[in-house]
């Protein structure tokens, strides 16, 4: 018998990271395509009519029918009962679909067709949801926002569905092992998504000196599609897995509505639900006006087309030195050679500054935000290995909560005292982007690993779907705000790069405040009832 399991794919270190591999690269695909039109919100509103409101509300739609339709609780039910192969392939499709709606309604072909005078002339008022006002579309917004909303909501279904899926997968095959490193290590890849989603959706939008905004999100459905063949190919790997251990992939016990009530009813599910909405509204709605608050905030000087530095090529070489960043930082973690470990450092550190400087140079706000995952890449696997061996997951979380309160708070004080000095401001910009990055990190690293300390193993697929379904009334609610408060904020401005975010930064830190309090709270039930979230996941 021990014979038997000793052969396993899951014993073998390679085959757990090969898995990892695949359900990370389908994930980084879908955060390229989740923020594609953040760096070009300037564009859309110069080329397709939009406001702050428009994209706020558009941005905000990606979670509407995970929260408002309960989707994401059918989808842990799907999960629980159907597996995670099943589940994986199907997220996949269902983001392809909606991505594919997205790319149209932004494409020239909706522009002036019969469809586009149907969403003009329609959904403006929505019963229920208006008297309610939770409505993803309202009176006046432009029609090919209504149409890429609908997309972006499919798309959303599929990329949370993936991702419960994708946490749920990580547990089946590192449970008992390094879990939180393979979280942590997952999300720090996926994340990457956000930096090239930043350096190369303005690069597609403006390509050839012609600006077309559809040209990125088609680079995002391109990604999709190998986001899908990263899940089918997974199904294949996970489906051998069960053939040699003689697990079946559907539960022998029937899901039971009574299962919620088992989560509902544990304290410290809720306590990390809340602190997961908190912290998670005051980062990913945040990413889709970082570019724009950046852009009104730094003293920026776009280089001449003509040289070097205003070239498509620089933007290909600065994704590379940003590669090199990310590889290196991350591999130091595993070399258990000191010199080698310190020398990939030390490249790693040197590349840093490399693409800072290149950023610089640009003198764009896109590549000076895309900064902000590469600190977690180097810092997350550190982090999740700490907390399999050592614990203390509840207090990193407060840790991550004081960097989010001071980094926004830099953001809306200290980087607008920098307006009109170049260095200075992007100095400031790229140190506190960097922290934040850093903050992030500390999340995936201790909290989601966490969650099987809370619940049965049989409903853990319906804990995370719970979870997320929480963290996505968040997600709707504050991508909204923000374009609301801009709106509000400066009456009469008409320059996207002249805005105030003063207001919307301050309302993203009192949720890091929030954050911080649960955190405390958290740390106090978990000495009390000694639920297991300062100790090691490995023992």
């Amino acid at each position: 018998m021990t014979e038997t399991i000793k052969k396993t794919m899951r014993d073998s270190a390679a085959m757990r990271w090969a898995a990892l591999l695949l359900l990370a690269l389908a994930m980084f695909c879908a955060y390229i395509f989740m923020d594609i039109l953040s760096p070009i919100k300037d564009l859309m509103e110069s080329t397709r009519g939009w406001d702050s409101t428009a994209f706020g509300t558009m941005q905000g739609a990606e979670t509407f029918l995970n929260v408002f339709v309960f989707f994401l609780i059918f989808a842990g039910i799907i999960l629980d009962k159907m597996g995670v192969r099943f589940t994986a392939v199907l997220s996949g499709a269902v983001m392809l679909i909606g991505g594919l709606i997205k790319y149209y309604a932004i494409s020239e072909s909706f522009m002036g067709s019969s469809l586009e005078t149907w969403f003009t002339n329609n959904l403006n008022y929505i019963p229920g949801f208006d008297e309610l006002g939770v409505s993803p579309f309202y009176r006046g917004m432009p029609a090919s926002a209504k149409l890429a909303a609908i997309g972006f909501m499919i798309f959303g279904c599929g990329a949370e569905m993936a991702g419960i899926t994708v946490s749920r997968g990580i547990v089946k095959w590192f449970k008992g092992r390094e879990t939180a490193l393979a979280m942590g290590s997952e999300m720090a890849l996926a994340r990457l998504g956000v930096a090239t989603c930043m350096i190369f959706s303005p690069y597609f939008a403006k390509l050839g000196g012609e600006v077309n905004v559809s040209r990125s999100v088609a680079f995002g459905v391109v990604l999709l599609c190998i986001a899908l063949i990263m899940f089918v190919t997974y199904f294949f790997m996970d489906k051998k897995l069960d053939a040699q251990t003689g697990e079946a992939e559907e539960k022998d016990d029937p899901f039971k509505i009574s299962d919620i009530g088992k989560i509902f009813s544990s304290l410290g599910f809720w306590l990390v639900a809340l602190l997961c909405v908190l912290y998670y509204s005051a980062i990913f709605p945040f990413q889709k006006y970082a570019v724009n608050m950046l852009q009104c905030n730094l003293t920026l000087t776009e280089a001449d087309p003509s040289t070097f530095w205003g070239g498509s090529s620089v933007t290909i070489i600065q994704y590379c030195v940003m590669l090199l960043v990310a590889v290196c930082a991350f591999a130091s973690n595993f070399s258990k050679n000191k010199g080698l470990k310190y020398g990939l450092m030390a490249v790693a550190i040197v590349a840093l500054v490399v693409y800072c400087y290149m950023g610089f140079m640009r003198g764009t706000a896109e590549t000076i935000f895309a900064v902000f995952p590469l600190l977690a890449v180097a810092i997350t696997p550190i982090l999740g290995n700490y907390v399999d061996h050592k614990g203390k997951a509840a207090s990193m979380l407060m840790i991550g909560s004081i960097l989010l309160v001071l980094c926004h708070l830099t953001f809306a004080f200290v980087l607008p005292m920098f307006k009109g000095n170049a260095v200075g401001g992007v100095v400031v910009a790229y140190v506190t982007i960097l922290v934040l990055g850093a903050s992030f990190s500390l999340v995936p690293a201790a909290l989601w690993p966490s969650v099987p300390k809370l619940v049965d193993e049989k409903i853990i697929g319906s804990a995370y779907a719970l979870i997320f379904w929480i963290q996505n009334i968040g997600l709707w609610l504050f991508p909204l705000l923000i374009g609301k408060v801009l709106t509000n904020t400066n009456p009469g401005v008409d320059d996207p790069h002249n805005l105030n975010y003063t207001w919307a930064l301050v309302m993203l830190a009192c949720l890091g405040v929030a954050a911080l309090l649960i955190g405390i709270y958290l740390k106090a039930v978990d000495k009390k009832k000694h639920l297991g979230l300062e100790e090691p996941n490995i023992k």
